[in-house]
């Protein structure tokens, strides 16, 4: 059948069968590639969420150590991204067990991120009101987070594995499928192609032969080319006719284009050491030889402009300007993602100079207020330092008042105790003294009564004396011796009442001043009983006062004490104001630095940058908003 088909069908079945086989393979391959390639995305997305976490966990330590608003942001921005990740990436699932795992890792990072949410509140709370260390509280929550971390990090590795594990078993499926498909590919070409070279190889050996000899010749091994068999009339016969006479063409051009390939061998070793500047000079007769060299030196020219263009930007880049820009007109393919890389890079530095530039001024502004506050602060802590050291002074002198007033009412009570025995001790001697009184009115009693029996034998022995008397002048001369008597007796009897008189007087007085003295007794016993009773009520007053004194002396010495460590704390807050003030105004030294280093560089937008806003809230903390520029850069 194939003998009626002529050469040029023949050969279309070779291309034809390689064309089914290629569409047929590129088929297959095309469908299970997209499949691999959705199980490799799977793989490098579960390795992004491994890397996530590990992010995630970066960034709730950096805010361990700096617990503020910002890292504490970053923590949940990272922790969201993943959810959202998430659940993008189980979208595109097909198993069941996958897709479970996907749900349970979103939500144990909603539950990190609630642990997180109370735990940096808590944490930021106490960081402003100076509490460094974890509280009992915060510790808890931090055993919280790490739990669920672990099962967070295990459900990301448990999905990694089964996703690495579909992605080995979709590239091992599709490697066996493409060796049975080409198995099959060249088992059905080779019958086929076995079958049409048997029908045309006695045409093709002939034709082979002479075509061997022309490409010995055409690949120098020979420096003769022999013409083909042209006696054959069908296909093979008039190609070796049209070949011969195109050998003959072919020989005269080989040499020429020889001279300039080996020119263009030169030229483009140059190229590759770097030397863009070399061109092709030589012409040859072939028009498409001739139109490749236009197109190497055209390319050539191109190339070296553009990468000099490059080059320039580059030099302008060194030198911290970044104005300018590369054309990327009539550019394409690696030139052209090259000249967007370089001006990719221009705008990337100037974005990155803008945010120095903008971060320098808000530091910068930030600084100055801080180095304002901290001088205020260092004042304030100086001025409540200095009234501490005066009122703890004046709490020490009026301590020791109060401890000198605490044992000067000890020792009034000492002498109020003596002053009542002293009292009671004269009670007892005015009542010894009225009883003496008493016994001195019966004794003056008694002499009373012996005076007025001296002053009856007075009286009696006067009348008898009288009586002696008239009797002696009775009996005349004898009885004047007895006369004499009488009258010496008479006298004695006056004189004894006279003295009996006296006497009686004196003591009537004696009894009087007794009565006085047992009078004034009387009064000094109730004076001493009324003197008791006030020293006793003294007394209790003194103790009353005593035991508050005491109370006193300790509530003193207590808020000596607390003046004393509010002292100390103070002293300690005056230093690290001061410190702060040292850091602050290095920050402000950097600050300017900052701007001025962005200053001396060269780029877009320079002049229209400010600094972030600083907002003062009521508690008078600030926010920063940042400003937006409003030219593109």
């Amino acid at each position: 059948m194939l003998s009626k088909i002529n050469t040029k069908k023949k050969l279309l079945l070779f291309p034809s069968i390689f064309v089914v086989i290629v569409l047929s393979v590129g088929i297959l391959y095309s469908y299970w590639s997209n499949v691999s390639n959705t199980k490799i995305d799977a793989a490098i997305k579960t390795d992004i969420f491994v890397q996530d976490v590990l992010k995630g966990r970066i960034s709730v330590y950096q805010f361990l150590r700096a617990p503020n608003e910002i890292n504490a942001q970053k923590v949940r921005d990272i922790f969201n991204s993943l959810n959202l990740d998430v659940s993008n990436f189980k979208n595109g699932l097909d198993l069941k067990k996958n897709k479970l795992i996907c749900d349970e890792i979103v939500s144990s990072s909603t539950k990190y991120i609630q642990h997180f949410d109370d735990f940096a509140n808590k944490r930021i709370t106490d960081f402003k009101n100076g509490i460094k260390d974890e509280t009992a509280e915060l510790k808890l929550i931090i055993s919280k987070m790490v739990k669920v971390g672990l099962v967070l990090e295990k459900k990301i590795s448990e999905i990694n594995i089964n996703a690495l594990e579909l992605k080995k078993e979709s590239n091992g499926f599709l490697n066996e499928l493409l060796i049975i498909v080409v198995l099959i590919s060249i088992i059905v070409f080779l019958i086929v192609s076995l079958y049409i070279s048997s029908v045309i190889v006695k045409s093709l050996t002939d034709f082979n032969n002479g075509l061997i000899s022309f490409f010995s010749y055409l690949n120098r091994e020979t420096n003769e080319v022999k013409l083909l068999n042209a006696s054959s009339k069908d296909e093979f016969g008039k190609m070796a006719e049209v070949v011969n006479t195109n050998i003959e063409k072919t020989k005269k051009g080989i040499d020429e284009d020889r001279e300039l390939i080996d020119e263009t061998i030169t030229v483009l070793s140059e190229f590759e050491q770097g030397d863009l500047s070399q061109r092709l000079n030589l012409c040859v007769s072939n028009p498409s030889l001739m139109e490749l060299k236009n197109v190497l030196n055209n390319m050539a020219d191109n190339f070296e402009t553009n990468i000099d263009n490059v080059l320039n930007i580059l030099e302008e880049y060194s030198n911290y300007h970044y104005l300018n820009k590369i054309t990327t007109k009539d550019l394409k393919k690696h030139l052209l993602k090259l000249s967007n890389g370089v001006n990719t890079l221009g705008d990337s530095i100037t974005q990155m100079l803008v945010e120095n530039k903008t971060n320098g001024l808000t530091l910068d502004e930030s600084s100055d207020i801080l180095l304002a506050n901290v001088d205020k602060l260092n004042i304030s802590s100086n001025e409540a330092a200095s009234s501490l050291e005066e009122t703890a002074a004046a709490l020490e002198e009026i301590t020791s008042n109060i401890r000198n007033n605490t044992e000067n009412i000890a020792k009034m009570a000492t002498y109020s105790n003596d002053v009542t025995k002293a009292a009671q001790d004269g009670e007892k001697l005015a009542n010894q003294t009225t009883t003496a009184m008493d016994e001195i009115n019966v004794q003056v009693n008694s002499i009373n009564e012996a005076i007025t029996v001296i002053d009856q034998i007075a009286f009696q022995t006067n009348i008898l004396s009288l009586n002696a008397a008239v009797e002696a002048a009775t009996a005349g001369e004898a009885g004047k011796g007895f006369a004499v008597v009488a009258q010496e007796v008479r006298n004695l009897a006056s004189r004894s009442a006279e003295a009996a008189k006296e006497i009686k007087s004196i003591v009537e007085n004696a009894t009087k001043k007794a009565n006085d003295g047992k009078e004034i007794s009387s009064k000094m016993i109730i004076g001493y009983k009324e003197l008791n009773q006030n020293i006793s009520q003294t007394i209790n007053l003194i103790t009353d006062i005593e035991m508050s004194s005491k109370e006193q002396l300790m509530g003193i010495e207590q808020i000596n004490d607390a003046v004393t460590q509010l002292d100390q704390q103070t002293q300690k807050n005056a230093m690290v104001a001061s410190e702060t003030h040292d850091v602050s105004i290095i920050t402000d030294e950097i600050a300017k630095l900052v701007v001025r280093s962005t200053d001396e560089k060269e780029f877009e937008g320079k002049d229209q940058i400010k600094a972030k806003s600083m907002k003062s809230n009521s508690n008078t903390s600030y926010s920063i908003s940042k400003d937006t520029i409003s030219k593109e850069i």
